[in-house]
């Protein structure tokens, strides 16, 4: 049976910088420290007026087409990953295919929000396992809620920012324990599903003045989730990796978290008895970026030079819904 490697990765930020003192101005008050202190924030990219979540989407996807080495034409499938897409309908997918050539591509969108990434990932490494056809897949995470936030919302103005990650997926004939996708997990609490998101512009509420005035068509936190719920969850699914795949957590090299606060990410660590450089983080210059933050925190510490083959990597996801998402795979 064929299995997915990853074969290459790519990410991309837009240029405008968004400092903590921009906020402190802003909204009138000292909002710096909270954010540095804790959740080790210090800027974030937005997006410029005339760009979107494609644009970062295909910058990302064409860095990493090129560092794989294949021409858009051998893909044989697009998966983006994204609550944040550039149309209601079509897919955000469809633009990609088109603007990079990939004349050959199947496309579709995955939306789990913000564990949008590792649940397209998931698919991604399935289709290539289950369908010899299927030979590059290409799964890139796109975020621009800079475009749904309320200015003057410091719950959400504050953390929330754009970017795009890609990974290219290919197939290869390896063992599967030796190299490539090895196992993964979804699971939901979706009993959250009405405590944070983007509620107004689909059928139960269509944009109106009264969605408008309400701001239900801007992303909000309605009700505060418990404290521990992330971590939580995180360090089970990470266990639960473990056992399928007979390892345990200190043989991971480096787990990939969803990047929203970093004391969610070290408390998992804790929990997991890992030391905490085992989790990479990219938060601090580039904000909270949802669906993107996983792929980008990859590519840069593949970058970095802090991966290498044979390295065992976990990316553990979670998003509004609640949607949760994790995959383990042998670089």
């Amino acid at each position: 049976m064929q299995n997915a490697i990853i074969l290459s990765c790519g990410a991309y930020a837009p240029a405008r910088v968004v400092p903590n003192s921009y906020f402190d101005e802003s909204l009138g008050e000292n909002v710096s420290t909270w954010l540095e202190e804790k959740v080790q924030i210090f800027e974030r990219r937005w997006c410029a007026e005339d760009e979107s979540t494609a644009d970062l989407a295909e910058k990302a996807a064409l860095q990493t087409l090129e560092r794989g080495g294949i021409e858009a034409d051998k893909l044989d499938l697009i998966i983006v990953a994204t609550d944040t897409p550039e149309f209601l309908s079509p897919s955000t997918a469809s633009v990609i295919q088109h603007r990079i050539g990939a004349h050959n591509a199947g496309t579709f969108d995955v939306n789990s929000a913000c564990a949008g990434f590792v649940t397209a990932l998931d698919m991604g490494a399935k289709y290539i396992q289950a369908d010899e056809q299927y030979q590059h897949v290409l799964v890139i995470g796109a975020y621009a809620m800079s475009k749904h936030l309320n200015k003057e919302d410091k719950k959400t103005v504050t953390l929330f920012a754009d970017g795009a990650g890609a990974v290219l997926l290919k197939a290869s004939e390896t063992e599967t324990q030796t190299k490539g996708f090895l196992a993964s997990e979804l699971l939901s609490k979706g009993q959250y599903n009405e405590w944070m998101g983007v509620y107004g512009g689909g059928t139960k509420m269509p944009v109106d003045e009264k969605v408008l005035a309400n701001h239900d068509h801007q992303l909000k936190f309605v009700r505060r989730f418990p404290s521990d719920l992330n971590a939580s969850i995180w360090a089970e699914m990470a266990q639960n990796l473990c056992k399928r795949i007979e390892v345990k957590p200190t043989d991971v090299a480096q787990y990939f978290i969803t990047q929203i606060n970093i004391n969610s990410i070290f408390d998992t660590l804790d929990r997991l008895e890992v030391t905490r450089e085992k989790g990479h983080t990219v938060m601090h210059n580039y904000g909270y970026t949802g669906s993107a933050c996983i792929p980008m925190a990859f590519n840069d510490a593949w970058e970095k030079g802090t991966l290498k083959e044979g390295d065992l990597v976990f990316f553990i996801g979670s998003g509004g819904g609640l949607a949760f998402a994790s995959a383990a795979f042998r670089l």
